[in-house]
C-alpha cells in the first residue's frame, strides 16, 4: 500500500439536491476551503444561500474539466450526483491525487479504479450515507453484539433484516414522497432483489410482488427486499458457522403503499421505457416535494441468533426521524453521515483504497457515537 496522500483542507462538494443538507455546514465548520459545484454558479450560489451558507463556501459551475482544473493533490470530492457520474469523477481524483467520497453503493466501474486510487495514496469513502451507510454501522454493532453473546464457534441459526424508507411525515393519499428522483425510484422497482428467505436463496424479479406486513416499534409498515442482498452476510462479518434463515435488505414504505401504487406497477409490468420516463415526470408533478411539507425517515435493523443449545440473542437499531426547517431527514441522514466521513478523510485516519461507512465493528460504534452527538438519534434495544 502507497503512503496516504495528506489531505490539503479543500473539499469540493458536487451537487445540491435533495440529500444535500446541513452535513455541509458541518465540513464548513471543519475544512478549510469548502467549494459547491452545481449546475451553474449562480444556482450554486441560491443553494448556499438556502443552505444558510452564503459566503462560508464558495460557488462553482460544475463541468468535470472545471473540476479538474482546480483539483490539487489531497483535495477531497464529495459527489451527490448520480452513481454512473462516480467513475469519471474518480478517475479524475486518481489522476491528481485528490481523495473520493459518495453515499452510493459500489459500482463495477468504481471498484475496477480502487487498485490504481490505493497506488495513488487516494481514500475511495463509498456507501457512507444512511441506506447504504448507517444502516451497514447498524449491522455491524449487532453482529459484534451476537458474536460476543453466543460465540463465533457455536453452530447457531439467525434472521437478519434491515429495513429503510423515506416517507411522508403526514401520511398522504400516494402514501409516499419522493425524496430523490421519481425515475430512479421507478427503476429501482424494476430490478430483481435477491435475499435470504426459509434458508434459501431468493430473487423477486418484482419486488414490489415481494411486499409484506411489517410492525415497527408497534407501527404497521409495508417492507420488499430490493438488490442484491446476499454479498452482506459477508460484509456484515457473520461466522460461518451461523445459518441465515432469512438475511434480508430492503425498503420500507407506508400501510396501503402496495395498494396506493397500483396503477404504477401495471405501467412497471409493461417496461416500456419511454413511458415510465414519462410517468417518472407526471409523478413528480403531481406529487412536488415542497419545503412546506415534512418526511420521515424510518430505519429498521434487526438481529436474532439461536445457537444450538437453545441459547438465544436479539437486539435491533431503530432510527425514526422527522424532517425540520433546517433540512429534510433524508438530507440530514445522508449528508451528516457522508460529511461524518469527509472529516475522517481530513483527519487521516482512513487508509488509501477502498473504504465504506462500516468496515469494522469498532469503527462502527465509533461512528455512531459521532452521529448521535451530530443530531441523528436512534435506539438499540438488547434482548438475551
Amino acid at each position: 500500500m502507497s503512503d496516504l496522500v495528506p489531505a490539503s483542507g479543500t473539499v469540493h462538494w458536487i451537487g445540491a439536491g435533495l440529500s444535500t443538507g446541513s452535513g455541509l455546514a458541518r465540513l464548513c465548520d471543519t475544512a478549510e476551503r469548502v467549494r459547491l459545484w452545481h449546475r451553474t454558479e449562480e444556482r450554486a450560489a441560491q443553494a448556499l444561500d438556502g443552505l444558510g451558507l452564503a459566503g462560508r463556501a464558495e460557488p462553482r459551475a460544475y463541468t468535470l474539466s472545471a473540476l479538474t482544473a482546480e483539483l490539487a493533490p489531497g483535495d477531497v470530492v464529495v459527489s451527490m450526483l448520480p452513481a454512473p457520474e462516480h467513475a469519471g469523477i474518480l478517475a479524475a481524483c486518481v489522476r491528481e491525487k485528490a481523495h473520493f467520497a459518495c453515499s452510493s453503493y459500489v459500482s463495477d466501474a468504481v471498484l475496477e479504479q480502487v487498485p490504481e486510487a490505493e497506488k495513488a495514496g487516494v481514500v475511495v469513502l463509498t456507501e457512507a450515507g444512511l441506506d447504504p451507510g448507517i444502516d451497514h454501522l447498524f449491522a455491524h454493532g449487532l453482529v459484534a453484539r451476537a458474536r460476543e453473546a453466543i460465540g463465533d464457534a457455536t453452530a447457531a441459526s439467525y434472521r437478519l433484516t434491515s429495513y429503510c424508507g423515506g416517507v411522508p411525515a403526514v401520511p398522504n393519499d400516494f402514501r409516499y414522497r419522493f425524496s430523490w428522483a421519481p425515475a430512479g425510484v421507478l427503476n429501482a422497482l424494476r430490478s430483481p432483489a435477491r435475499y435470504i428467505e426459509d434458508g434459501a436463496g431468493t430473487t423477486a424479479d418484482r419486488p414490489w410482488e415481494a411486499t409484506r406486513p411489517h410492525v415497527v416499534d408497534g407501527e404497521a409498515f409495508e417492507v420488499y427486499p430490493n438488490r442484491d442482498s446476499l454479498p452482506f452476510v459477508e460484509q456484515y462479518g457473520l461466522p460461518n458457522g451461523w445459518k441465515p434463515l432469512t438475511f434480508v435488505r430492503g425498503t420500507l414504505r407506508l400501510e396501503g403503499w402496495l395498494r396506493a401504487w397500483d396503477a404504477v406497477f401495471e405501467e412497471l409490468k409493461a417496461g416500456d421505457d419511454a413511458r415510465i420516463a414519462a410517468l417518472a415526470q407526471e409523478l413528480a408533478a403531481r406529487y412536488p416535494t415542497t419545503e412546506a411539507d415534512r418526511d420521515r425517515v424510518v430505519l429498521a435493523v434487526s438481529l436474532e441468533v439461536r445457537g444450538e443449545t437453545g441459547r438465544t440473542w436479539s437486539g435491533s437499531y431503530l432510527l425514526d426521524l422527522v424532517g425540520d426547517e433546517e433540512d429534510s431527514a433524508m438530507a440530514r441522514c445522508v449528508s451528516r453521515t457522508l460529511a461524518l466521513g469527509v472529516r475522517h478523510v481530513l483527519d487521516g485516519s482512513l487508509p488509501p483504497g477502498l473504504n465504506r461507512a462500516a468496515e469494522t465493528a469498532a469503527r462502527s460504534q465509533e461512528w455512531l457515537g459521532e452521529l448521535a452527538r451530530e443530531g441523528v438519534d436512534f435506539t438499540l434495544r438488547v434482548d438475551q
